[in-house]
């Protein structure tokens, strides 16, 4: 599913984000990545879905190697890789239906199918009543429910949370652990980059520690392992 051998990411500056990477993450798991800020956990995501290429090392998704993938292939890449971000990224001026049809539209999903994923997503996230509200209509934790639907909505093997509850009310954070819970329990494989030593410590997964650029400890059912 996600392989990463001697991985390695310096960028332009000269900061060496990863320094000799190893992982394997099956297909259905869902993974914790945890780390000091700056330890290189952003990058370690930002590689899966190609946002950034690494200086050296190999990296296979869905059994496409990312070092011979031509630019004008990562789109399709892309399609099994859903990506939620900290702050959203909603378009200001769609409602919260037509943020989460954008993502089928740019694929030439038909209209009939993109109706009916679009009211079963938002279904899934709790947000049915609310499909024609723009993002400044809802509350953060609303938004992070669209930008989760959006993520999902075309069915990806791999959702990727970067920093998803950072700006997130505890009661509302909890909320959307439960949908990528039940995302996850539906055969998609997690991967949630964080800094919430509540969550790591209450809801158990598989633990990878990043420190320096390096995996420092990668455990199933660990515990997040830092003072906050």
């Amino acid at each position: 599913m996600i392989k990463m051998k001697d991985v390695y990411k310096t960028y332009a500056n000269g900061v060496t984000a990863l320094n000799g990477i190893d992982i394997n993450i099956d297909q259905g798991e869902f993974v914790y990545v945890v780390g000091p800020s700056g330890a290189g956990k952003s990058t370690f995501i930002r590689l899966i879905y190609r946002e950034v290429k690494p200086t050296d090392g190999t990296i296979v998704i869905n059994n496409t190697d990312l070092s011979t993938l031509k630019e004008k292939r990562v789109p399709f890449l892309r399609r099994d890789v859903g990506v939620i971000f900290q702050d959203f990224k909603l378009l200001p001026k769609l409602s919260a239906y037509e943020n989460i049809a954008f993502a089928l539209e740019v694929i030439e999903e038909s209209p009939r199918n993109i109706r009916k994923r679009v009211m079963d997503v938002l279904e899934l996230v709790g947000l049915k009543n609310k499909a024609r509200f723009i993002p400044d209509e809802l509350s953060g934790g609303e938004q992070q429910r669209v930008a989760t639907a959006r993520a999902i909505v075309n069915n990806p093997k791999i959702v990727i949370a970067d920093e998803p509850t950072g700006n997130l009310d505890p009661e509302t954070s909890w909320e959307i652990m439960r949908v990528f819970e039940e995302i996850n329990d539906k055969g998609t494989t997690m991967i949630m980059a964080t800094h919430s030593q509540e969550i790591v410590n209450t809801i158990k997964k598989r633990v990878i520690a990043v420190e320096d650029g390096l995996i420092v400890r990668d455990e199933q059912r660990g515990d997040y392992g830092y003072e906050v």
